[in-house]
């Protein structure tokens, strides 16, 4: 059971023209004031409207102490602006949930990066995104990057392994796709999955199909231009993660 720490310092509020700070600046918050053993106890980071970072971070913690088994606190320009306890209890094991920082390879800012390019290769103009980073069925943790037009409604919604930095789903985005339309990485097609499950056929060619497409059907040509572009997508952020790969451990320890 670990413990939390009042901050004794607080830092002053940064120059309104500073970019606001990406997740990493976030969790170092959380170590500064709460403890480092807060770290271990991470099951999500998220915030929304980014330009293309967020103005704020919300940290969902887990919390044995707290009624709901979580608590939440929220950072902006590196000062905690918010501490409370969630209303609602978090579905699932809150301690299966945790993030291992050693898996952190990729900040908001990286993810942004490697988002960009694929909303790029699917011709996809957005005007912010939201981001949350939480594990996945396997335990890996997952950047979650949702493009916002400028009415606020989502255009497209990518998944980013953080460990590695692959692109392991969309849903959108490609030409020909709406929200409804999901590309997933087959090494994770058996392992994520949505609050909604989608039920998924194999092909003979091994190719995932959502229920009742019919590949060889009318939606043929439109499916396999999706797949195609995503795949694209796939190879071209795997180069981008190369370039903008961070480990949070080693950033937090210098």
């Amino acid at each position: 059971m670990w413990k939390w720490i009042a901050p004794a310092l607080m830092l002053s509020v940064t120059a309104f023209a500073q970019e606001s700070g990406t997740a990493y600046d976030a969790l170092r918050t959380i170590s500064s004031r709460l403890g480092k053993p807060a770290l271990n106890h991470v099951i999500s980071v998220s915030g929304s409207k980014g330009d293309p970072q967020p103005q704020s971070w919300t940290i969902l913690l887990e919390d044995p102490q707290s009624p709901t088994g979580t608590r939440e606190v929220v950072v902006s320009n590196d000062r905690i602006v918010s501490d409370r306890t969630p209303e609602r209890v978090v579905i699932g094991s809150a301690r299966n949930s945790t993030i291992k920082t050693s898996k952190l390879n990729l900040d908001s800012s990286g993810a942004f990066q490697v988002a960009n390019r694929v909303a790029d290769r699917s011709a996809a103009r957005f005007d912010s995104a939201s981001y949350t980073l939480r594990t996945d069925e396997r335990g890996e943790p997952v950047w979650i990057v949702t493009l916002h037009g400028v009415s606020g409604k989502p255009i497209g919604t990518i998944h980013i392994n953080s460990n590695r930095g692959n692109v392991v789903r969309t849903e959108g985005l490609f030409a020909g796709a709406t929200m409804q339309d999901v590309e997933v990485d087959t090494a994770y097609q058996h392992e994520e999955r949505t609050e909604q499950t989608v039920r998924t056929e194999r092909t003979d060619d091994g190719v995932t199909s959502e229920d009742g497409d019919d590949d060889r059907g009318p939606l043929y040509g439109v499916r396999s231009r999706i797949r195609g572009s995503f795949q694209r997508a796939q190879e071209e952020a795997r180069g981008m993660f190369d370039r903008v790969k961070q480990s949070f451990d080693d950033t937090i320890h210098r």
